[in-house]
C-alpha cells in the first residue's frame, strides 16, 4: 500500500449473493502471478464472462454506469474460503476501495486491510436498505469509522486503531516500522548495554 486513504466517496455496484468466496472473486487458475498489475479484469471471471469468453452484458462490473465506481456492496459472509491476498489485489485492480457486508470474513478482511481495501460492516437491515439505492454517492470516512449516505444518515463500522492509521497513513505493517525507524533506534539505544545484548 502506497496511497494514504482518508475516505472514499462513490456510487455503489452490488452484487447481493452471499457466501461469494475468494475462487469465485479471483479464481485460481490465475494465481500464478507474484503481481497485482492486471488482475483487475479477472475478478469474478466466472460471473464476468459466459462460456463462449464473450462478457456477459448483464453482470454489475459489465454495466456501462458502473464504470469508475469504487463501492461493493456485498451479501453476508464475503470473502470466504481459502486465505489468497490475491483476492483483495483482483479488487483494487478494479478499481474498488471499499466492499460493505454485514459479514466479511476474517481472513480476507485482514489481506484487504495490508492492500488498501476497506472492509465496512454493517448491519444486515442497513446493507440490504443500501443494496437498494446503488446510485446514491457513499461517503466512508476512514479517521471517524462512519459511512454516511445523501440522506444524512451516519453509519459507524468497525476499524481497529492499527488498520485506521496504516490506511491514513498509506503504509502496511512494515512501512509502519520503517517510519518509525529513529524512534525505534532512539528508544534502543536508551537501554544499558547488558539489557540490549540480552544479558
Amino acid at each position: 500500500m502506497s496511497t494514504a486513504i482518508r475516505s472514499i466517496r462513490s456510487a455503489s455496484m452490488v452484487l447481493a449473493q452471499a457466501n461469494i468466496d475468494t475462487d469465485r472473486i479471483i479464481p485460481a487458475r490465475f494465481l500464478s502471478t507474484t503481481t497485482r498489475t492486471g488482475l483487475g479484469k479477472h475478478a469474478f471471471a466466472d460471473w464476468r464472462k459466459k462460456s463462449d469468453g464473450s462478457e456477459d452484458p448483464d453482470f454489475v462490473f459489465n454495466l456501462p454506469e458502473n464504470v469508475g465506481r469504487a463501492i461493493l456492496i456485498a451479501g453476508r459472509n464475503f470473502g470466504c474460503g481459502s486465505s489468497r491476498e490475491h483476492a483483495p489485489w483482483a479488487l483494487t485492480d478494479a478499481g474498488l476501495r471499499a466492499v460493505i457486508s454485514s459479514q466479511v470474513a476474517d481472513i480476507f478482511r485482514a489481506n484487504a486491510l495490508k492492500n488498501g481495501l476497506v472492509p465496512v460492516v454493517l448491519d444486515e437491515d442497513v446493507v440490504q436498505g443500501l443494496m437498494q439505492r446503488p446510485d446514491d454517492e457513499l461517503e466512508i470516512d476512514i479517521a471517524a469509522g462512519e459511512l454516511r449516505t445523501p440522506s444524512g444518515a451516519v453509519h459507524v463500522f468497525p476499524l481497529d486503531a492499527f488498520a485506521r492509521t496504516c490506511l491514513l497513513e498509506g503504509v502496511d505493517e512494515l512501512g509502519y516500522l520503517l517510519a518509525r525507524d529513529a524512534d525505534i533506534t532512539r528508544y534502543e539505544s536508551s537501554r544499558t548495554p547488558e539489557f540490549r545484548h540480552g544479558l
